[in-house]
């Protein structure tokens, strides 16, 4: 069962990044067109809504990269904290959704609880 925790860090990571790097790409698509609109207002609601969309991406990817980095240390505050993003991905068909049956399968397992009581650290800490 140590595997499937740390394929579930991994995928809760490389989704919370993908998340970011969409905020990010939709920030610049929608700066980007109102500076070439060459009209101050469409450029500030453009960015406005850029802004707000890519920080709205920032703050819904934060838990799942958090709750990842804390899986691969294997701490119980991260598998409760993904258990709750995993029910949340569940409404984000159809990635999000495979995600959220997969992480919530392997976090419930007894094996897998017992392994977090046990605290061991799949990275040594320096």
């Amino acid at each position: 069962m140590e595997k499937h925790v740390t394929a579930v860090a991994s995928l809760q990571i490389g989704l919370s990044i993908l998340s970011i790097l969409m905020g990010t790409f939709i920030f610049f698509i929608l700066s980007g067109t109102g500076f070439l609109t060459h009209d101050s207002e469409a450029r500030f609601i453009l960015t406005t809504i850029g802004t707000g969309i890519a920080i709205f991406f920032f703050i819904i990817a934060l838990p799942g990269l958090i709750g990842g980095i804390g899986l691969f240390k294997r701490q119980e505050w991260a598998r409760i904290l993904v258990l709750i993003t995993s029910a949340l991905h569940l409404l984000n068909f159809p990635v999000g959704t495979a995600l959220g049956i997969y992480s919530i399968w392997v976090l419930v397992q007894d094996e897998t609880i017992d392994l977090f009581r046990t605290k061991a650290p799949v990275f040594p800490d320096f």
